[in-house]
């Protein structure tokens, strides 16, 4: 009842859903069952956030199964996770009602598990930990905002970033990442990772919606 009436439907899958011959699981690796995705594709919700701090939680098969599944679904737009380089870089534009909107993705990190190398498409991190690292991504991300910014009227980002349980505040990398996504012209940034509310408010011309919460 409460989505009905919307048009675009946002939710952040934080679990990957890694298929059933890999075991389901829970904390600190995490596995879902395909109900779970296909349950909230049935309710309406046709915008998934891949990209978190959990995507590398069962490695490339995991990773691998999850992209898979998500990007074989008609009219769900999955973004931060990908079976491909080439599907990684294809950033989509979609429209509705007359109004073109793109969506990119990017997560902190991932839990300390290293994506292997070649195998960078099965997540979008912008990381937190290094400081050359944290550069070298920003220019991805200023490159992905680019390549959409003239072609789409909405364009939004997914950030997997904040302190869990950080209640109505943000930390410096939040502020950071929304101060330099604004410059590059993002209209909205929709947060997730905390688990709890955070502040929402204008950074220029862009809404940040920094933290969610758990529905």
């Amino acid at each position: 009842d409460v989505t009905k009436d919307y048009d675009l439907k946002f939710y952040n899958q934080e679990t990957i859903i890694g298929g059933k011959n890999l075991g389901l699981s829970s904390y600190p690796c995490f596995n879902s069952p395909d109900e779970i995705g296909l349950n909230m594709i049935n309710l309406g919700f046709n915008l998934v956030n891949l990209a978190t701090n959990h995507t590398m939680d069962k490695g490339i098969r995991g990773a691998s199964y999850s992209a898979n599944f998500w990007h074989t679904k008609e009219n769900v737009l999955a973004v931060g996770s990908y079976r491909n380089l080439e599907e990684r870089n294809n950033i989509e534009i979609r429209e509705i009602n007359g109004i073109s909107y793109a969506l990119l993705s990017y997560t902190y990190g991932t839990n300390g598990i290293v994506v292997p190398a070649g195998y960078e498409y099965l997540v979008n991190v912008w990381p937190v930990d290094s400081y050359a690292k944290y550069n070298a991504y920003k220019t991805q991300v200023q490159k992905d905002v680019e390549s959409v910014r003239n072609k789409a009227d909405v364009v939004m980002v997914s950030m997997h970033w904040g302190t869990e349980y950080q209640l109505g505040a943000t930390n410096a990398y939040q502020r950071d990442a929304a101060t330099f996504l604004s410059s590059l012209g993002v209209d909205v940034i929709i947060g997730t990772h905390p688990h709890v509310v955070q502040p929402i408010e204008f950074v220029n011309d862009t809404l940040v919606i920094y933290s969610l919460g758990n529905f």
